[in-house]
C-alpha cells in the first residue's frame, strides 16, 4: 500500500509542477490550441479559447511514469513485464498525439494531417502492442467482466489479439471524444484509475481468486497516473489554462484500455468509462442519423453530447460537474460489482 500511495503523491506533484513549467513554455512560443469555427461545424461558443496552450498531456504521462518508477525505490516491488508493455503502448499512442497536435498548431487548423487517417494508424500499431502483450506475457487470453474466469470465453490469439486492439483503440478514441471541456478529460480518468488500482491491489491481496501476473505493479501504475490527472486538473480546470491534447488523450485512453486487459476486466471497462462510452455513443448516433435522414436532421443541437447540453443553456462548469458525477457513478458502481464478485466467491 505505501508503494501505492508514493506513486500517487509523487505523480501529482510532478504533474502539478510539469504542467506550470509547459503553460509558461507554450505561452512564450506564442500559439497554442486551434478552434473549429462554424465554417468548419464545429463549436464555435468555444472560440474564446482559442490560442490556450495544449499538450498538458505530456506533463500527464510523465508525471505518471515518474511517480511509478519512484515507488519501485522501495524493497518488495518487481517491475512487471505487462506494466512496462502498459507504458509501452501508452507512450507509442501518445507519440501519435503529439505528431497530430503539433501539426494543428502548427498550421493553427484543429485537423492535423492525420484527421482520417488517424483511426487506421492507431488500430494497427494497438494490434502490434497487443501481440506483444499476449506473447509475452502471462495474460489471460478470455473475455472476462470481474476475473479471467468471469465469464471466462476463451479466446485463440489472433481473435484475442483483435478483441483487445478494439478495446483499447476503443477507449483512446473515447476519451478523445470526451476532451472537449475544461477538466471533463481528466476529471473522469482519474476516476477510471482510481478504481484500477482498486482493482488490481485487491488482486494483489487475494491472489487465489484472481489470476493476474503482479498485480501490485499494476495498482501502482494505475495510482502515478490518477495522482498525475489530479495534479494537471489544477491547472485544467475551468477557465483552462492548458489542454492535454492528443498527446493526452490517446495516452490515458491506452493506458485505461490495457489496464481493462491486464486485470482481466473487459467488459467492466464499459461501466468504469462510462461517461466516455456515453460521448463516444453520442457521435456514432448523431452520425447515424444524420445520414439516415439524408444529411438533414440530427438527434442533438451538436455532438459530442457535453455540446449539445452547452448550446441547451447549461453553463459549462455545470456540464462539466454533473458529467463527473455521472462518472463517479459508474465507477462507483463497477467496484461494487467488483467486490461482490469477490464476496460471492469467498462465500462459496
Amino acid at each position: 500500500m505505501i508503494a501505492v500511495l508514493i506513486a500517487g503523491a509523487v505523480g501529482m506533484l510532478v504533474s502539478l509542477a510539469g504542467t506550470r513549467a509547459l503553460i509558461s513554455f507554450f505561452q512564450r512560443l506564442g500559439k497554442g490550441q486551434p478552434i473549429l469555427g462554424a465554417e468548419d461545424h464545429g463549436p464555435a461558443h468555444q472560440m474564446a479559447k482559442q490560442g490556450t496552450p495544449t499538450m498538458g498531456g505530456i506533463a500527464i504521462l510523465l508525471a505518471g511514469f515518474i511517480g511509478w518508477l519512484v515507488a519501485h525505490v522501495r524493497d518488495g516491488l518487481p517491475f512487471s513485464d505487462q506494466a512496462a508493455i502498459i507504458w509501452l503502448t501508452v507512450f507509442v499512442l501518445a507519440t501519435v498525439g503529439f505528431l497530430d497536435d503539433y501539426l494543428k498548431v502548427k498550421r493553427q487548423h484543429n485537423r492535423g494531417i492525420f484527421w482520417k487517417k488517424k483511426g487506421w494508424i492507431t488500430f494497427g500499431i494497438t494490434a502490434v502492442l497487443m501481440f506483444i502483450l499476449a506473447s509475452t506475457t502471462g495474460v489471460a487470453q478470455t473475455i472476462s467482466f470481474t476475473r479471467a474466469l468471469s465469464p471466462g470465453w476463451e479466446l485463440s490469439g489472433p481473435l484475442f489479439i483483435v478483441w483487445t486492439a478494439v478495446m483499447v483503440w476503443s477507449t483512446t478514441n473515447a476519451v478523445n471524444v470526451t476532451d472537449g471541456l475544461d477538466g471533463l478529460a481528466a476529471g473522469s480518468a482519474l476516476f477510471g484509475f482510481l478504481a484500477f488500482t482498486i482493482i488490481a491491489y485487491w488482486a494483489f491481496r487475494n491472489p487465489r481468486i484472481y489470476d493476474i501476473v503482479n498485480p501490485l505493479d499494476l495498482a501502482v501504475l494505475s495510482a502515478a497516473l490518477a495522482g498525475a490527472c489530479g495534479g494537471f486538473l489544477w491547472w485544467n480546470a475551468a477557465p483552462a489554462q492548458i489542454f492535454m491534447g492528443d498527446v493526452g488523450a490517446l495516452g490515458l485512453g491506452a493506458a485505461l484500455g490495457t489496464l481493462a486487459v491486464t486485470t482481466n476486466t473487459h467488459l467492466m471497462l464499459l461501466i468504469i468509462c462510462g461517461i466516455n462510452v456515453i460521448e463516444a455513443g453520442s457521435v456514432a448516433v448523431q452520425m447515424g442519423v444524420f445520414k439516415a435522414s439524408g444529411r438533414k436532421k440530427r438527434l442533438f443541437k451538436m455532438s459530442p453530447i457535453h455540446h449539445h447540453f452547452e448550446l441547451s443553456g447549461w453553463p459549462e462548469t455545470t456540464v462539466i460537474i454533473r458529467f463527473w458525477i455521472i462518472s463517479g457513478i459508474c465507477v462507483a458502481s463497477a467496484v461494487a460489482i467488483f467486490i461482490a464478485d469477490f464476496t460471492n466467491q469467498v462465500s462459496r
